[in-house]
């Protein structure tokens, strides 16, 4: 017996049915779109605990500003009913330093951590998991100047970690 092309339209939309829930959820627990952010706040208590000084000392001093750049249109420095955003960076991994499998031996540096929206009174109203990549090229000059290396690898992972926020976020 065959199935009529009324009965496979319905099962079809039956399945979109059940999609629509779950894409509410998932909106749901993303930043309203309005959102407006009155300050940053950097969280690196995690990676200071597992890769120590300087490379939390790093985070927390240019993923602030990375942040700011890529939320400028969503900021609002002082109003009292803007929401706090808090990157909580939990671990870094840079890939070896003499290269890698890739392209031109490169490597890849990962960064994953949480962005929470905290309302205006600390109410968490987002709560995102994200990890970023980003690529390394081995260079000859690395090699001696191996702490500007570091700086400037874990630099590169804080700008493409505040790349995706907005994303991540959904706004």
């Amino acid at each position: 017996m065959s199935a009529s092309p009324f009965t496979r339209r319905a099962a079809l939309a039956a399945l979109g049915a059940l999609a629509v829930p779950s894409a509410v959820a998932v909106r749901s627990a993303q930043a309203q779109p309005g959102v407006r952010f009155r300050s940053i706040v950097v969280d690196v208590a995690p990676l200071r605990a597992r890769a120590g000084d300087p490379t939390a000392a790093w985070v927390q001093q240019e993923l602030p500003e990375a942040l700011a750049q890529a939320l400028a249109g969503y900021m609002a420095p002082g109003d009292r009913s803007g929401a706090t955003l808090v990157a909580r960076i939990d671990y870094i991994y840079l890939g070896p330093s003499s290269g890698g499998p890739g392209p031109f031996r490169s490597t890849q540096d990962t960064i994953t951590g949480v962005l929470l929206v905290r309302g205006p009174r600390g109410v968490v109203a987002a709560d995102k998991p994200l990890s970023a990549i980003s690529t390394y090229y081995p260079m000859a000059v690395d090699q001696a100047l191996v702490e500007r290396a570091y700086h400037g690898r874990v630099t590169a992972l804080a700008q493409v970690f505040a790349g995706w926020a907005p994303r991540e976020l959904g706004l």
